[in-house]
This record gives C-alpha cells, structure tokens and sequence, in this order.
C-alpha cells in the first residue's frame, strides 16, 4: 500500500464521518425546523418527501457528471454544498427560504452519496481486501455526534443556526483540505495525476457507459429491502416502543440510539468478517439477524424485548448496504469498460432513497390499517428475501469477498481506466 492509498482511505472516511454529522443535525432537528418555519403538520411530509426524491435527481446526474470530471471533484465541492445547505435551514426565516435550501441539500446529498461510494469502490479494489464497511462505520459515527449535538442543541434550547454554525465552520474547510488527498481509480499512476491534477480528466475517466439495469436489479432490490428495514427503525422506533410497548417517552428515545451504536460496531468490525468468510456469507447472516430483530420486536412482550430486537437490527442491517456498493463494483470490473464501476455505483444509490422512500409510509400505512406489531413483519420478509439474492454479491470474491489469493501488484497499480 502507498501513502498515497493510505492518504486517499483517510481522507474519504472523513468525508463520510462528515456527511453522517450533517444528515443526522438535518434530520433529528426536524420538530425544531417545523416550529421555525411554522410548516403545518400536512406540509411537513411533502418537504420530507422531497429531500430523497431530489438526491435521487442528484444521484442520477451524478452518473453524467462523471463522464466530464473525476468523482473526486465532484465530491470536493458537493460536500460543502451540503453543509452550507444545512447551514441555510437553520437561518432562513421564510418558507420559500427554506424549500430552496432543502432542494439544494437534496440534489447535493445525491451527488455526495454517490461520488463517496465511487471513491470508496474503487479503494476497495486498489486495497485488494474489504474496507467498504469502515467508511460506512465513519458515517455512522459522524451520525452518532451529530445526533448528540442535535439532543444538546434541542435540550438547551439552542437556535437552529447556533447549532449548526460551529459544525459548518469546523467541517467546510477540514472537507476541502482532506479532499486534496482524494484517490480516483485506485492508486497507482491515476492516483498520483489526481494528486498533482494531471492525467487525461474527466472525458476519458467516462468514455463507458456502465453495466445494464437488468444485471444490477439483484442490488437495486437489495440496497431498497435495507433502507426500508433502516427507514423503518428511523420512524418508527420510539412511536412503536412507547405505544405498542408501553414504554415511558424517556426510554422509547433509547432504540434508535442503541440502533445507531450497534451499527457503528458492526461496520466497524464487518470487514474482517468480509475477509475471513466472504462477502455471500456476510451477506446472508447480516439478513438473517436482522429478519429475527423483526420478529423480536414484532413479538416483544414488553420495551426490553423491543429493545433487544432494535440492538439485533442494527448489527444486522448494518453490513447489507456497503456490501451491495462493494458487489456493484466487482460486477462492474467484470464489465470492463471505463466508467462502468461509477456507473453503477451511481444507478444504485438511486434506490437507497427509494427505500426511504418506501419505508416509513408502508410501516405507517399498515399500522393504522392492522397493526403495528404485524406491520413489522413486512421488512422481516423483505429482509429475507435478500439471503436468495446473496450469490450476487460473490462475483470473483477469490479477490474481494474474503478469499486467499493475493491483490496482483499490477492490479493496485491501475488507475480509473483499469476496471
């Protein structure tokens, strides 16, 4: 491995931390949003609503942009774009003020998810061995502080941009100086152009078009199945534990955040479990646990169960979303052409918002119409259906889903056209 690699992992794993403690101020401030902008509460879920939709649009622009410009680029300068989004939520005073830094913040969180998992894929392959998890473990900890400073911001009564002012003024500038050190490709002579700003650009890193739809449709449903069973832990959680459980307001605050911890501890130590089983394997315990969390919590007797069942969904969902990125990326080298593995990454990361789309208004829906407790089964099942769908995260895994051959130092060597 080259400083250079080793400059690229670093600095891309801060960019995820950052965009954990930017979406998390966004999304546990928004009670405090609406009271500010004074949204009713039959206009709140359309300005919800429109965040994903919008970082969908952004997630399918970024696929074009990055026939133009290196990935890195487009990360540079996305990350900031969401900060000083976050930034203008909480200073606008109108209505309108806060629609435009909604929209920008959407269309921005698009183009940054997918520009950071284009990185993080193809560091993958320069490595040789799984690292995708660890910088979803950043993000989850960047999630963590950033929903920690939104308890102390809403516990001392703070205004929204006395929250957020001193973590944009903080993070802005760290982004952009670690963003020097991006790594396009995977190393080697590209890794080294990107540094100094040389090499062919843009135009030729997108000379491919990428991978078809139908070949990525195993990934799309289960990038989609993982954020509805994420969405659902999201909203749901504390609602569920307080009226379904008959837990006190105090302790149904706590799921989510136990949520969020396991997670963390997952991530952070799924990759050797990546190298040690393989991804398929991974795969497929990560769904199983997760799909008991379900059913534990569908069947919990009292908060504790529920509670339990909370802890054994973070440990499981935690591994099937970078995993799926990760096995875009091996599909997309065995395509081979330029562009192909961005591509992919791209078209993917579209469905991670159509999940969170989907979720929260599903479990809702069913809730009011049967039962929470059997609303709950619909992402156990959907869940489960991701451990048929697990052979398609083990293409070529002698390289990267935990076998024993060795990355060839050629392979490391290549850059962004060397899929």
């Amino acid at each position: 491995m080259t400083d250079v690699l080793r400059r690229g992992r670093a600095s891309l794993a801060f960019g995820f931390f950052a965009q954990g403690v930017a979406f998390a101020l966004l999304v546990t401030r928004i009670p405090a949003i609406q009271d500010r902008y004074g949204v009713s509460d039959a206009l709140l879920p359309v300005f919800l609503a429109a965040v994903p939709v919008l970082a969908g649009v952004g997630s399918v622009l970024s696929e074009r942009l990055v026939r133009r410009v290196r990935p890195s680029r487009l990360l540079r300068w996305s990350q900031p774009v969401v900060l000083l989004a976050l930034l203008g939520v909480g200073t606008g005073d109108r209505v309108a003020l806060l629609a435009v830094a909604l929209a920008v913040f959407g269309l921005a969180v698009g183009a940054l998810d997918a520009s950071m998992n284009m990185l993080g894929v193809s560091l993958q392959r320069a490595y040789g061995r799984s690292i995708m998890l660890g910088f979803h473990a950043a993000y989850s900890l960047g999630g963590i502080l950033g929903a920690s400073l939104a308890w102390a911001g809403a516990h001392w009564d703070l205004a929204l941009w006395v929250s957020y002012l001193p973590v944009v003024v903080v993070l802005v500038p760290a982004a952009l100086v670690g963003s020097r050190w991006y790594v396009d490709g995977g190393g080697g002579a590209a890794a080294e152009e990107a540094e100094t700003g040389g090499g062919a650009g843009g135009a030729e890193a997108g000379v491919g078009g990428g991978i078809g739809f139908r070949v990525l449709l195993p990934l799309c449903l289960v990038m989609t199945f993982a954020y509805i069973g994420d969405s659902t832990v999201s909203n749901w959680s504390a609602k569920y534990l307080q009226d379904v459980l008959g837990s006190s307001e105090q302790l149904a605050t706590v799921p989510y955040n136990v949520y969020m911890v396991t997670t963390l501890v997952g991530r952070a130590v799924g990759d050797f479990g990546v190298r040690r089983f393989g991804a398929v394997a991974v795969v497929r315990c990560g769904a199983v646990v997760a799909a008991v969390g379900f059913a534990v919590v569908a069947g919990a007797p009292g908060a504790w169960t529920g509670m339990l069942g909370f802890t054994l969904l973070g440990l499981g969902l935690c591994v099937l979303v970078p995993q799926t990125f990760a096995a875009a990326g091996r599909l997309a080298e065995r395509d081979g052409r330029p562009g192909a593995s961005d591509a992919a990454v791209a078209r993917l990361n579209v469905f991670n918002y159509v999940g969170f789309l989907i979720g929260s208004p599903l479990v809702g829906a069913l809730g009011g119409a049967w039962s929470y407790r059997g609303a709950m089964l619909v992402p156990m099942v959907l869940v489960l259906v991701t451990v048929v769908y697990a052979r398609s995260f083990g293409d070529r895994p002698d390289r990267y889903g935990g076998g024993h051959e060795r990355p060839r130092t050629a392979d490391v060597g290549r850059g962004s056209n060397g899929l």
